[in-house]
């Protein structure tokens, strides 16, 4: 005798309550699975992409925007600085190194951020191919950008004005494919680096270009820079200078850490409140099997006794019912992790949230372990509390009442 068999047999005589069964369950997982990896995803952008970046200081306006914009490049910047100031503040005895940012155009939507080397350092970038940025108008591209545009060295790009993709306010120069960066997992592969005076220079449409290195106050007059990253040497450091540059100048310092974190803390109650409406479905999915399975053994005493008297053990049976919960179960995994796949794919596309913002990490292992025991534990309660008219049969009443 196959119980294998009989199980199949018995999920395609009762189609509906099979279906009910399976799709309940899948919509469960899928959602568990995707808060599990829209948190992880969140997570990774706020440790990854924080690098050594202790303070963010930028034009005046929101300290989150700030941050989102010069940490994550996910949003607008709240304005520009003045670079000669900037330098200043870079001078201060506390501070490690300070790296200034400038950034407002993009090529076919990533973004074109001139910087000095330093900035490639804090994100533990490394030289794939290529060479360092060592003239205006190169550019290093992060691993992304060259694999999704299938760029090389060499080639030449034009960009256009602001951080949204468009061919209409397109500069007239030329930048050049110095290097390509190793893959990191971090924001700066999404990005192409240049140095500060690429920018500079095509924002002025050919202005002097300044060579020499970026700590020459004088050469630089009025220019401009979008934000300054820094790394202290201490942490006793940080709430004196944050004082200071918010109270006594026109420009506004801010924590990253504390801004992302913060926002996690916002967001992470959509989370909870999403987990809790999926425990939910999951918990009434597994009463659906136990109905299932329950109304079969009811329905199908008469066959589960002659099966009896043929030879079979109550354990017998017992795992008959337990393969038909294991099939449900593992069908509606199959399907949840599909349609996570499907629902998620649609979202992000929906929200425009194409591969140059792609912040989507895959779901670790440990997660899809975890909640399959949830699952292949609830389905072994609901299986447990349906075979109890098994282990209560008496066959003889069943065989003569049916008779």
């Amino acid at each position: 005798m196959n119980i294998w068999i009989i199980s199949i047999q018995n999920i395609k005589s009762k189609p509906l309550y099979t279906f009910l069964s399976v799709f309940i369950l899948s919509i469960s997982i899928a959602l568990l699975l995707g808060i599990q990896q829209l948190k992880r995803s969140f997570e990774n952008q706020i440790e990854n992409n924080l690098g050594k970046i202790d303070v963010v200081v930028g034009a005046k306006g929101s300290p989150l925007q700030l941050v989102l914009a010069s940490v994550l490049h996910l949003d607008n910047p709240t304005g520009n600085i003045s670079y000669n100031e900037a330098l200043k503040i870079s001078k201060n005895p506390l501070i490690k190194f300070a790296v200034p940012i400038s950034y407002g155009d993009n090529y076919k939507g990533f973004r074109i951020v001139g910087t000095t080397p330093e900035y490639i350092a804090l994100y533990d970038g490394e030289l794939e191919k290529g060479h360092p940025v060592e003239n205006a108008m190169e550019v290093i591209l992060g691993n992304s950008v060259a694999r999704k545009l299938n760029l090389k060295i060499g080639d030449t790009l034009l960009s256009s004005h602001g951080l949204v993709e468009n061919s209409i306010e397109e500069h007239d120069d030329l930048l050049i494919v110095v290097g390509i960066l190793k893959p990191t997992q971090k924001v700066i592969d999404r990005l192409i680096v240049t140095n500060l005076e690429s920018v500079w220079y095509v924002h002025d449409h050919g202005g002097e270009v300044n060579y020499e290195r970026h700590d020459d106050n004088k050469r630089h007059g009025e220019k401009e820079i979008t934000s300054l990253l820094i790394n202290f040497k201490s942490p006793r450091g940080l709430l004196p200078f944050l004082r200071r540059i918010n109270k006594r100048t026109n420009m506004q310092a801010s924590l990253p850490k504390y801004e992302l974190h913060k926002l996690y803390e916002n967001t992470s109650i959509g989370f909870k409140t999403i987990s809790l409406i999926a425990y939910l479905i999951l918990v009434i999915s597994c009463i659906t099997i136990f109905i299932s399975l329950y109304k079969m053994v009811k329905e199908r005493a008469f066959d589960l006794a002659i099966l009896r008297t043929y030879g079979a053990s109550n354990f017998q049976l017992m795992k008959m019912v337990f393969y038909e919960g294991l099939i449900v179960a593992f069908s509606s995994f199959l399907l949840g992790f599909l349609l996570l796949k499907i629902g998620l794919g649609f979202m992000f596309h929906f929200m425009e949230y194409n591969d140059q913002q792609n912040m989507l990490q895959e779901s670790l292992f440990q997660d899809v372990l975890q909640i399959g025991a949830l699952i292949l534990m609830m389905v072994i309660v609901s299986v447990s509390l349906a075979i109890y008219p098994i282990i209560k049969m008496n066959i003889s009443t069943i065989l003569s009442n049916e008779k």
